[in-house]
């Protein structure tokens, strides 16, 4: 499965309401369980919990890339949120964090999170790119910049 198709309009959020960490974890997960792509939202939550206990996934430089394996994954997907305001995620460079990208991947699945872990922040290593997601306005504007 192509990164790319992981994506779809039903998870994209360029509002995003969460005022923390725990919130915008929820509330990215809130979107896959509206769409059908989580069976049980907290052994989901769980998952990426568990991830994050780990390290934070807030690599810097306003971006956060949670992600879970989990059974309770029906379907390998991101979802892909904003918070203009920013929001303490954490993150390595201890900065706002705005572009969120939570994958979502089945338990049996190999190494498709990190081969889409690996493409999204390949991507956002460019300044233009996260400028360009922080302006997208909906889903065309925002997937072309992974085109």
């Amino acid at each position: 499965m192509n990164t790319k198709d992981m994506f779809s309009k039903e998870r994209v959020v360029f509002g995003l309401k969460a005022q923390s960490k725990a919130e915008v974890i929820d509330e990215l997960i809130d979107v896959l369980v509206a769409d059908g792509k989580i069976k049980d939202k907290e052994e989901f939550r769980k998952a990426v919990l568990h991830r994050e206990a780990e390290f934070s996934t807030g690599i810097g430089m306003g971006i956060a890339i949670p992600h879970g394996k989990s059974d309770a994954v029906a379907e390998a997907s991101i979802v892909f949120g904003r918070s203009d305001a920013g929001l303490d995620y954490e993150s390595m460079d201890d900065l706002p964090a705005h572009l969120f990208f939570l994958i979502a991947v089945p338990q049996e699945s190999s190494d498709l999170h990190l081969r889409a872990l690996s493409e999204i922040s390949r991507n956002l290593m460019h300044r233009e790119v996260r400028d360009q997601l922080m302006s997208c306005q909906n889903f065309d504007e925002f997937i072309r910049v992974f085109e």
